[in-house]
């Protein structure tokens, strides 16, 4: 026979309302929390998930939108929010959006559904750009990615300082033909190009900077085109680590070698990347850092809802590696 909310109050000698308050994360009492979860223990009742959250305030549930779980970036950082999310006895709801901003908004619309108890969101440029319009149910802290100022928390890394370092650490040592490949899906993409061409022209340097798919055979495509030109750059970034293989796999199928042909840099810090040649110069993200940190501005929200926006802003880490060093 099942066991039943009233068999767990009969067996705390509590009511069942305070047994769907302790279910429910409502206002009980330590002592009478004990109670109930020991009493859950010893009957055995394994609670209905689904009547519960409709019950419930929240589920204690995370959902998680990334852009593409393909990026080891969003994979590493899928396991950091998950990581985060067990220690606090939370379930994490994971969805991969493909940069397609009617998926993103099918799951926004899902999360509603779910009464999750809070979103952490890398979106699209598309869709950064509808948040403002949005009301949801539930706080929203964006990681990666930039949306409407004021409006959510949010955790970034500095992307136009990182990408400036790229640029400066190129141009220090002697490459002057320097050209780019950023992602054209969304914000950090626009800010990792802002800084490269700036730092670039502080240096009295024309940057060679253009947008594509940021994924590896787009990249590839890109780079191959820019090797084969008439003024083939003596150095290339790529703005992601997809972007960053695509020119690597580029390079090595039109055999050229690193640095003695093309120097090459980029952004995330991908095990690969120490294994081709002597290593490519990457910035290394702090992947673990941001998952905690969303997590973090997400229980705070959680705890002042109405409280000013914050963001966090992390530095990332230039390792530099052969594919960069001059004779």
């Amino acid at each position: 026979m099942a066991v039943g909310i009233k068999d767990v109050a009969r067996a705390a000698g509590v009511s069942p309302a305070t047994v769907s308050r302790v279910l429910g994360n409502g206002p009980v009492s330590t002592s009478l929390r004990e109670r109930v979860e020991t009493a859950i223990r010893l009957t055995g009742y394994r609670p209905n998930l689904s009547a519960r959250r409709l019950r419930s305030q929240h589920s204690r549930t995370i959902g998680l939108i990334v852009s593409d779980l393909g990026n080891p970036f969003f994979t590493a950082l899928s396991r950091a929010v998950e990581d985060a999310a067990y220690r606090a006895e939370m379930r994490v709801v994971l969805c991969n959006t493909d940069e397609n901003p009617a998926r993103e908004a099918m799951y926004l619309r899902l999360m509603q559904e779910e009464r999750v108890t809070g979103v952490i969101y890398a979106p699209t440029r598309r869709m950064a750009a509808s948040l403002g319009q949005m009301d949801f149910d539930f706080p929203v802290v964006l990681v990666d990615r930039t949306g409407p100022v004021g409006r959510h928390d949010g955790v970034l890394l500095d992307n136009r300082d990182a990408a400036g370092r790229l640029a400066d650490h190129l141009a220090a040592r002697g490459f002057r033909r320097i050209a780019g490949l950023f992602g054209n899906t969304s914000s950090t993409a626009e800010d990792r190009h802002a800084g490269f061409v700036a730092a670039l022209a502080g240096h009295g340097l024309t940057a060679r900077a253009s947008f594509v798919a940021p994924a590896v055979a787009a990249a590839e495509e890109a780079a191959a085109a820019l090797l084969a030109g008439p003024d083939r750059p003596d150095a290339i970034v790529g703005s992601n680590g997809l972007i960053l293989l695509g020119i690597v796999k580029a390079l090595k199928a039109a055999g050229f070698a690193m640095p003695t042909d093309v120097a090459v840099a980029g952004f995330d810090n991908e095990v690969w990347t120490d294994l081709v040649g002597d290593g490519v110069t990457v910035i290394e993200q702090p992947v673990a850092d941001i998952g905690r940190a969303a997590m973090s501005l997400l229980f705070e929200r959680l705890q002042n809802p109405d409280g000013a926006a914050r963001t966090v802003m992390l530095a990332g880490r230039l390792i530099e590696r052969g594919s960069t060093r001059r004779a």
